[in-house]
């Protein structure tokens, strides 16, 4: 059925809801009734989802801009806190992007190149514009921007394998939850699912932390290590993988489970799914669960869990998928 035409009155309308939903999304104190209502609104109309991306990314051009009293361009001191930083955005954006190369990007303010990237359906391979390489796997997004102290990533969900190319004068940084990953040329993978971060070293080496006020550099990998984080750790955990690591063969289409319990597992396949599966206490937890899976399969192999592992699947009153163990 086709969506009823907008008037430019509504365009603004939606713009203002919009920059509401980034505001109050980021905000510590947004409750899981406002997360269901943003699901609503951007669900009830294609402008919605579209207007809301492009507000992420004025938000996220944002998070470097010098605060009130640094910048010229400054909104009047009665606007809202969150409404301050957008507009500070939307009016470096639409003011002194012709500058840009000129101010902005000469006090590192602004990027000279922003790219997003996403892949849904497949695996995809993309060369960003410095022409380091990566590889996306499925249900990823990130953001890539160009400053002049650093090249800096974004990602917003997912899981992506980077060949950086190598400019020791011009840092590569990943964001991912709390913390970042800083190198100037390497091979790594980062994995994230909510608020868990989890970074593998191919080659080279690389600095992570866990946490944005965390001081000094971060923590060094060497090949071959890895580094599990969550949102608002202090530090991250640090170990050496084993020989025969599977964490990488999503590259080749597929998810390796080896023996693993439910705990560890299920981020992992939730990862894949629209809606992620709940495990319903501490025993269920304990559970454990190997084999290999084609990722772009992994719909199918909750439903049929019950088949291969001592458990049975209960909805909550949310309409989520629950997994309980079989008593004994």
């Amino acid at each position: 059925m086709s969506q009823t035409p907008l008037t430019p009155a509504d365009d603004d309308a939606v713009t203002d809801a919009a920059a509401h939903w980034c505001m109050r999304l980021h905000a510590q104190d947004c409750s899981a009734a406002e997360r269901q209502a943003f699901v609503q609104w951007r669900d009830a109309h294609p402008l919605h989802a579209l207007e809301y991306e492009a507000m992420l990314e004025i938000w996220e051009v944002s998070d470097h801009l010098p605060r009130p009293g640094h910048l010229a361009i400054a909104p009047s001191p009665v606007v809202r806190p969150g409404w301050q930083r957008l507009a500070m955005a939307a009016a470096v954006c639409a003011l002194a992007l012709p500058l840009a190369a000129f101010s902005g990007w000469q006090l590192g303010w602004l990027p000279d190149s922003y790219e997003r990237f996403e892949a849904q359906g497949a695996l995809r391979q993309v060369t960003l514009s410095d022409g380091s390489q990566v590889e996306l796997n499925l249900g990823t997004v990130l953001t890539y921007s160009n400053y002049k102290d650093q090249r800096r990533v974004t990602l917003k969900q997912g899981e992506a394998f980077f060949r950086v190319s190598h400019d020791a004068s011009h840092p590569f940084v990943v964001k991912a939850a709390d913390g970042q990953i800083r190198v100037t040329g390497t091979q790594f993978n980062v994995w994230k699912y909510q608020d868990q971060v989890r970074v593998t070293l191919l080659e080279g080496s690389v600095l992570v932390t866990s946490n944005d006020a965390q001081r000094g550099d971060g923590f060094r990998l060497g090949p071959g290590m890895q580094a599990r984080y969550k949102g608002g750790d202090y530090q991250p955990q640090i170990n050496q993988t084993y020989a025969n690591d599977t964490s990488l063969s999503w590259r080749d289409g597929r998810l390796v489970l080896d023996n693993l319990t439910l705990n560890e597992a299920l981020p992992l396949i939730n990862r894949y799914l629209q809606e992620p599966v709940l495990l319903a206490d501490t025993d269920t937890g304990m559970i454990r669960i190997g084999g290999v899976y084609n990722i772009s399969q992994l719909h199918s192999l909750v439903p049929s869990l019950p088949k291969v592992l001592p458990v049975y699947l209960t909805h909550n009153a949310d309409g989520r998928t629950v997994l309980n163990s079989r008593p004994k």
